[in-house]
């Protein structure tokens, strides 16, 4: 798509959001805590629309512990059961059931939890754990399943956490759970590691749903969309769309009410650097 713009006689821009599977770190003591309640939000996120958001949360990377045994136990008891509700179309769902099997297949990876899907279309959502290790090697464990999928990495230690981090493509969302207890000096760790590879960074909650305000950045590093520099959504989705014009030394008659002297319009702007 990108090219075919490129290529025109005109060439236009290209403002696309592709792939993210949207990291999601939960620290230790955060687990420890509260993994009953996380396991119900990360369920709720990750069936939410049968998975069919770009900000859906799949990929779930911490340390092994048994408070992370005692969150997937309770994410298999809830998913199990469960469908994620029917697929907006056909070939969505047969494009997420072969994605979904050729990753519970992989040697590498063990299935957590699927549940049961009855009816056309129906999502049948699935979770599935690999080691950190085989996960770093092996970028085909980094692919997009567009769907009611997840993917827990299991580290062996922080630093193997942000090691992680550091080989994924560029993403949309990351997303760190975090309490007072956890080890300040990584979570600033975390945050840097993620600042290159993200659009946005959330503690405590989940990536799915995007608030529509001036803070909000929609976009990320390729592959997550084509053009990193810019946000689908918020305010500042308007520099899709405009391009910036320069008058220099126009008769304020002859300017855009916007820029005349008096400011006819009542627009907010800055005036040598000030607002006006």
């Amino acid at each position: 798509m990108v090219k075919l713009a490129q290529a025109r006689k005109e060439p236009i821009p290209v403002y696309a959001e592709m792939s993210s599977i949207n990291p999601v770190v939960m620290l230790p003591k955060t687990l420890e805590a509260k993994h009953e309640q996380l396991a119900e939000q990360f369920f709720g996120s990750v069936t939410m629309g049968a998975g069919q958001f770009c900000t859906n949360p799949g990929l779930v990377i911490a340390v092994e512990s048994p408070s992370l045994e005692a969150f997937k136990d309770k994410v298999s008891e809830l998913m199990s059961p469960s469908d994620a509700g029917a697929m907006l179309t056909p070939s969505i769902h047969n494009a997420y059931c072969s994605s979904k099997n050729t990753l519970i297949d992989n040697p590498m990876t063990r299935l957590i939890a699927q549940g049961n899907a009855e009816g056309a279309n129906v999502c049948e959502p699935a979770f599935v754990e690999v080691n950190a290790d085989d996960f770093i090697a092996n970028t085909a464990l980094h692919q997009e399943v567009f769907g009611s999928f997840s993917m827990l990495v299991k580290a062996q230690s922080e630093q193997q956490v942000i090691e992680v981090i550091d080989q994924l493509e560029g993403q949309l969302t990351g997303t760190i759970h975090y309490s007072d207890n956890d080890d300040g000096e990584f979570v600033g760790k975390l945050i840097q590691a993620l600042e290159l590879k993200v659009g946005r960074i959330l503690f405590n909650g989940f990536p799915t749903g995007v608030e529509v305000s001036t803070a909000m950045v929609h976009g990320g590093p390729f592959p997550a969309t084509s053009n990193s520099q810019t946000t689908s959504v918020g305010t500042m989705a308007i520099d899709r769309f405009v391009r910036p014009v320069c008058y220099q030394n126009v008769p304020d008659q002859f300017l855009p009410q916007e820029l005349q002297a008096a400011n006819p319009l009542s627009v907010n702007r800055r005036v040598d650097g000030k607002a006006d």
